[in-house]
């Protein structure tokens, strides 16, 4: 059995629901709409985010979900779908999950109105059922999302981020959503518990650690994921290389930098980063980085009885770890 169908198994009755409920939260009248809805519920992907909710809610009371967690798995979805949609517009992106994104086959502009339907849907499912405290964690997670990328895109003009920044952009760039997620779950069946908060620090770790392991992708000698050089390519600083540039010397560092700032495309120069990097240990000092966000997640977890759903949750985190794509 593959590892996320294990995770899955605690809950599999309830992402078999949710993805009915889900597929309701988005209906419209517009022809048009529905189609294209129709073709992005057709591609989804692992359904990690939904997964965090149910896992969170069921460890948390004891087996037991709400409509109200439904509710919150189908919020965050929407959400997440919205943000995915304006995501592919914005870096011109013609696949999405190895299918064509919706922008390549239905053009920007009907791109960017998909977007803000789904948006819409979200915000008037949490308030048309008066679920306005689901919608507050959600809301911080949108407009942390926001500013983690338009962080990121100030700093990559000047290639001059120190670690505690790097950290500050992928909280708001990956934990916020996972965080969100977490603290969701547990507010679904909990609300105003100390476990909301618990629940959305471990999601946040678990976050910090899925996207250093995502940094470390691009360095990878496997065709996985992505192909390597491309964070390079593209100037997004990660923490090898931040790592690195605060521990090499003057002469290196420039080197380095005039490297990623006018030579990003020359395949050969890309490869000696790489190899630069790899040899002063921005790759070792990433993964340990990378396994104390697990350690502290696994020891909030590790606060609450035994059940299957924890086990899954622990699954969940070696997971992010160990995967490879």
């Amino acid at each position: 059995m593959k590892i996320t169908e294990q995770i899955k198994q605690p809950i599999a009755y309830e992402m078999e629901l949710f993805e009915q409920k889900f597929l309701l939260s988005m209906s419209s009248k517009v022809a048009l709409l529905n189609r294209i809805t129709h073709y992005i519920v057709n591609r989804k992907g692992k359904q990690m985010r939904p997964m965090f909710v149910f896992l969170v809610a069921k460890m948390v009371d004891n087996g037991q979900v709400s409509e109200r967690t439904y509710r919150g798995a189908s919020v965050i979805e929407l959400i997440h779908t919205a943000t995915l949609v304006h995501d592919d517009v914005v870096d011109d992106s013609n696949r999405r999950r190895g299918f064509f994104s919706v922008n390549a086959l239905w053009k920007n502009k009907i791109a960017v109105l998909i977007g803000d339907f789904l948006l819409s849907k979200g915000l008037l499912l949490s308030i048309d059922n008066n679920d306005f405290d689901l919608l507050k964690i959600i809301s911080v997670a949108v407009r942390e999302m926001s500013e983690g990328e338009l962080l990121q895109i100030e700093k990559a003009r000047q290639l001059d981020i120190t670690e505690d920044i790097y950290y500050e952009i992928i909280r708001q760039k990956t934990a916020t959503l996972i965080a969100a997620c977490c603290s969701l779950g547990a507010a679904s069946v909990k609300p105003n518990s100390e476990h909301v908060e618990s629940m959305r620090k471990f999601g946040e770790l678990i976050g910090m650690a899925f996207q250093i392991k995502d940094d470390l992708f691009d360095y990878g000698d496997e065709a996985i994921g992505k192909p390597t050089g491309i964070d390079i390519k593209e100037q997004k600083m990660t923490l090898p290389l931040i790592h690195v540039l605060n521990n090499c010397s003057k002469k290196e560092k420039s080197w380095i930098i005039n490297s990623i700032k006018n030579h990003n495309k020359d395949k050969k120069r890309v490869k000696e980063v790489i190899t630069f990097v790899k040899s002063n240990n921005g790759l070792d000092y990433a993964i340990e980085k990378m396994k104390q966000f697990q350690t502290e997640a696994l020891s909030i977890l590790n606060t609450y009885p035994e059940s299957q759903y924890k086990t899954s949750l622990e699954l969940m985190v070696n997971y992010v770890i160990n995967r490879k794509k």
